[in-house]
C-alpha cells in the first residue's frame, strides 16, 4: 500500500542541528530532574531491557548526562557521542572511574569512524532530535558491521489519528523549546535508511527496536 502524504518518513532536517543543541546545552543543567518521571514511569525499564543486547565495540549516539552507562553489559566497550558539551559534562561525570568508556563531542549525522567499526549502535530518545535522521540512520548504518546490531528506544507519533495530529501540531513547540519531535515516524525512518527492524517492543507511543542491515 503507497502510504499518503501524512505518512511519509521524515527524509528531510525540518530545523538546523544547530538549535537543537542548543536546546540540549541550555537544558543540561537540570535536564535529569526534568526527565525523572519520564524515567520512573517506565524509560528505565526500558533501557535497561534493551541495553542487555549489546555486545562487543558499542556506540551510543546521543550519549546525552551518561545515563545509559550503568545498564550495559559487563565487558562491552563504549564510545559515546553528543553534539551537546553541556550533556558531554554531565557524561564525564557519570563515566569516572569506569573503564572501557570513552566519550566524544560529535554528530549523529556525519559519524568521524571507519566503516564496519562497531559490534553494536545505541540510540536512546535521539532519533527524535536529530534534525535529518535518516541521514543518522544510515550513518549508523555504515558504521555497524553487516551482522551487528541497531538498537534504538523511541518515542514516535501515535497511531490514532486524532492523537497523531495533536502531536503534528505540538511538535513544533517541543523542537523549540526542548530540541525534540513527538511526531516523528521512526519505524518509517529505519526503512528508508536501508536497515531491517527485527525485533520490535510496541507500547504506546514507545517503541524499543533492534535492526540490522539486510543480508545480501
Amino acid at each position: 500500500m503507497a502510504m499518503g502524504a501524512t505518512d511519509l518518513p521524515d527524509a528531510a532536517p525540518v530545523v538546523r542541528q544547530e538549535a537543537v543543541t542548543r536546546a540540549y546545552d541550555r537544558a543540561a543543567r537540570f535536564y535529569d530532574i526534568y526527565d525523572a518521571p519520564m524515567e520512573a514511569f517506565g524509560t528505565r525499564r526500558r533501557r535497561r531491557r534493551l541495553l542487555r543486547r549489546a555486545t562487543g565495540r558499542v556506540l551510543e549516539v546521543g550519549v546525552g548526562t551518561g545515563r545509559n552507562l550503568e545498564h550495559y553489559p559487563h565487558g562491552v566497550e563504549i564510545v559515546g557521542i553528543d553534539v551537546s558539551e553541556g550533556m558531554l559534562e554531565r557524561a564525564r561525570r557519570r563515566a569516572a572511574g569506569r573503564s572501557g568508556v570513552t566519550l566524544l563531542h560529535a554528530d549523529a549525522q556525519d559519524l568521524p569512524f571507519a566503516d564496519d567499526s562497531f559490534d553494536t549502535a545505541v540510540a536512546t530518545c535521539v532519533f527524535c532530535s536529530v534534525a535529518d535522521p535518516v541521514r543518522g540512520l544510515r550513518e549508523l548504518k555504515r558504521v555497524v558491521r553487516p551482522s551487528g546490531r541497531v538498537l534504538l528506544l523511541e518515542h514516535v507519533r501515535p497511531r490514532n489519528p486524532i492523537l497523531g495530529k495533536i502531536a503534528d501540531l505540538l511538535s513544533p513547540l517541543t523542537r523549540r523549546i526542548f530540541g525534540f519531535n513527538v511526531n516523528r515516524r521512526t519505524e518509517d525512518n529505519i526503512a528508508a535508511a536501508g536497515l531491517e527492524i527485527v525485533d520490535v517492543r510496541r507500547s504506546g507511543v514507545w517503541r524499543e527496536i533492534e535492526a540490522r542491515s539486510p543480508s545480501p
